[in-house]
């Protein structure tokens, strides 16, 4: 007999989730709040059937892929249904203390998850099977052994599944992910204030400005979500922050060239020892920038290179000009590989290239 799995969310994680694990052996349904979505998934075979909450009293697993409060208003809803005693629900949000609070209370195994992966794009169309591949999946399980029959099942997503406790992967994300996206929204709030006092500000705002605050393009209920349901964390890391530029600001005022210095060094030290190649909380952007020279054809022929190798991106602009150089091409590919294997190809062909460091 299959399995049956329903996935209640078909958004980017969701429908990733989907094409990752869809296989002869489970039958899986699918639900979302957009009657567009709903029908995509259908149309395009990314669920067996849609349905609803109503009928999850049939399910072996049950997967909610949406913001972390609309889960607990579902795991709510699924505490009055006479779900199957063997059945397995999780989430997939980015915060676990609160949600885990919940679980102790639960009439059914719930294992808290998070999956930390992401896309430049979102919503059921950007469903890519590869989403999770060696990102870290982090379980939150009451019993540890809750955990193993969900890891059999998300294997193909071909994650690296860690168990950690609700509390430190509040604080660890909380710091790694949930603190850079509220500096990087403040930054950008910061510019538009300039830019009503210098027109000439988003201009400018190009390249490295929106580098470094890329992560505020996120979905503002999502993380409206996330930060009132991981509070007390952010609130202390909001004030260790603070301490932080009160420091630099003293330094600043007392003209301490040492110790401004001080602040600097130990940071780049710090950064320089961090991980090249792991997936970490915030989802890794693979970005390759090729050089690209004032001749005729020259923006094409990168084009078709890897349009011939059958190689993706996911955006491209021109980053920025120079007086020797007709501009800078900014490449988005999918994964690491594909970043890794159009560099070489684009090389090869006699075009300067470099990464994000």
């Amino acid at each position: 007999m299959k399995k049956k799995v329903f996935v209640l969310g078909l958004g980017l994680i969701g429908a990733s989730l989907c094409r990752a694990i869809k296989n002869p052996s489970i039958e899986l349904f699918g639900w979302d709040h957009s009657e567009e979505t709903r029908a995509i998934a259908l149309e395009v075979g990314l669920v067996d059937q849609i349905t609803s909450i109503r009928e999850a009293s049939q399910m072996d697993v049950i997967i909610l892929a949406v913001p972390v409060l609309a889960s607990l208003n579902y795991l709510q809803e699924l505490a009055k249904l006479p779900l199957k005693s063997s059945v397995i629900v999780t989430d997939t949000g980015s915060t676990k203390n609160e949600v885990m609070k919940i679980a102790k209370k639960l009439p059914f195994t719930f294992v808290g998850g998070h999956p930390m992966a992401g896309s430049h794009k979102s919503g059921v169309k950007a469903g890519n099977p590869n989403l999770f591949e060696e990102a870290y999946y982090i379980l939150t399980p009451l019993k540890e052994s809750d955990a193993t029959p969900l890891i059999e099942l998300l294997n193909p997503t071909r994650a690296k599944f860690v168990v950690i406790e609700p509390a430190a992967h509040d604080e660890i994300v909380g710091m790694l992910s949930h603190l850079p996206h509220i500096v990087a929204a403040g930054l950008v709030r910061m510019s538009d204030h300039l830019s009503e006092k210098h027109p000439r500000a988003t201009q400018l705002a190009a390249g490295g400005f929106r580098d470094i605050t890329r992560i505020a393009s996120s979905d503002p209920q999502m993380w409206t979500d996330i930060l009132l349901t991981n509070r007390s964390t952010l609130l202390n890391l909001i004030e260790e922050w603070q301490n932080q530029m009160n420091q630099i600001k003293r330094s600043l005022l007392a003209e301490d060239q040492s110790e401004i210095y001080a602040f600097f060094d130990q940071a780049k030290r710090s950064r320089d020892q961090l991980p090249v190649k792991d997936r970490g909380a915030i989802p890794a952007f693979y970005d390759l920038y090729v050089d690209i020279p004032d001749i005729v054809g020259a923006i094409a022929k990168v084009m078709t290179i890897l349009s011939e190798a059958k190689i993706s991106i996911i955006n491209l602009k021109i980053q920025e000009t120079r007086e020797d150089i007709f501009g800078v091409l900014e490449l988005s590919f999918k994964n690491q590989i594909d970043l890794e294997k159009g560099q070489q190809m684009i090389e090869n062909a006699d075009f300067h290239c470099r990464r994000r460091s």
